[in-house]
Formats: structure tokens, sequence, C-alpha cells
């Protein structure tokens, strides 16, 4: 969990945060990762790539990248020209290799091929960050978190949770307002709902099940 925020968090935070649980909960009650892995090793190198991407653009791609290099001693052995060609759909794909390769080489280094299951250690990983580290382990290890990505920031102040807008900030609002046990599922539920709901730009507020309590921060058209 990250540091408490100087800043207060908005007025009523506290009343709509159950009242937004309660709501993911009925429209997402099968919230989950949808990026497509079966290892924790697919599933860092997932999120490494979903920087700036889809997570349709991702999955795509990994099926090819992961039968050639199925494991973190695979890719070591490669270089990100190597690995360009099956991710070139997707934005920053040489920085992305370069950093893949990099990340590999680490954990065999550092780590026996394994990724470990320590923030730290992951956030030192190339490419990697505090909303990587959160994704991975969360999603392969159970570690209670939020991340934050555009989604989850956007929701998060639309819905006047945090008035942030650094995610480590964000994070650490959105984790003092909902119960640890619901982090991860809050995580992914906010997610959906930036996907399918509540769009950054015309968000559906009339066929939001949150529009009754919702402040609607910012939002200055919204589909009828």
């Amino acid at each position: 969990m990250t540091s408490s925020s100087s800043v207060r968090l908005p007025r009523g935070a506290k009343t709509r945060a159950p009242q937004v649980l309660a709501s993911l909960e009925t429209l997402y009650p099968d919230a989950a990762c949808e990026l497509e892995f079966r290892t924790p090793f697919e599933l860092l190198v997932a999120t490494v790539l979903s920087a700036q991407a889809t997570d349709v653009s991702v999955n795509a791609c990994t099926p090819a990248l992961f039968d050639a290099y199925p494991d973190a001693l695979a890719l070591s052995q490669a270089e990100p020209e190597d690995i360009e060609p099956f991710i070139r759909r997707i934005g920053l794909y040489r920085a992305k290799a370069k950093n893949l390769v990099g990340l590999a080489r680490q954990l065999v280094e550092r780590h026996g091929g394994e990724v470990p299951n320590d923030f730290a250690a992951v956030v030192a990983l190339p490419g990697a960050g505090r909303k990587t580290a959160n994704v991975v382990l969360s999603n392969a290890y159970g570690y209670p978190a939020i991340a934050v990505d555009t989604h989850v920031g956007r929701l998060a102040r639309r819905l006047a949770l945090s008035v942030q807008t650094n995610p480590d900030k964000v994070e650490s609002d959105l984790e003092s307002l909902f119960p640890k046990a619901s982090w991860v599922f809050t995580h992914h539920g906010l997610i959906l709902h930036g996907r399918r709901v509540c769009y950054a730009r015309k968000p559906h507020c009339a066929a939001c099940l949150m529009a009754t309590f919702c402040p609607k921060v910012g939002v200055e058209h919204a589909e009828a």
C-alpha cells in the first residue's frame, strides 16, 4: 500500500465506496484479468506489453511469442530484434522488446528464472513498475493490491473517490476506501466498467448502475 496522500479524500468518498463496490459486484461478479496467461512469467510479459496498448492487441501477439519463448531462460537467450517481429503490432514495440529481454536475463541471473513473489524485486525488473508489480503479484500470487491504470484512475476521479492524478496517490486513496479483501476485485471491476460503460469521452450514464450516486466529475457529454 502506498503512503497516505497529502490531499484529503473528496467529500462523501467513504459513503460512495461501498456503493461502488456493491455495484461492481452486481455488474461484474466474475471480473478478472483479461490478459491471457498460463504462468506468472507469461503474465509478467503480457503486463509489460500492455502499457499504452489494449489487452486485445497483447492477447493477439502473445501466443506465438510464448510458443517461441516459453520461459525466462528461453527469452534471456534472445536479442531484442528477435522479439520485435512478434510484437510489432503493439505500441512502443522496440523499447518493449529490449525490456523483455532485459527482464528475462534478470530473472535468470537473480531469481532462478522464476517471477519472484516480491514487490520490490518485480518493480526492479526492466519495463516493470508499481502498476506491473501490482497486476502480476495480485493475479499470480494473490497479493492484495489495486493497480491503477488509465481506467481505474479516470473512474476514481469521476466517482469522486480521489482527486489525485498521480497513480500511486490514487492507489493509496482507493486502498484506504475499500476493504483489503476486495482490492483485486475492485481493480478488475473498475477496469471493466471503464471499458464497457464509463467511457472516457462519452460515458453511458443512462445505462449505469451507479448513476444515482455518481458525482460525474469532469463529465461534459454523456451518451443518451
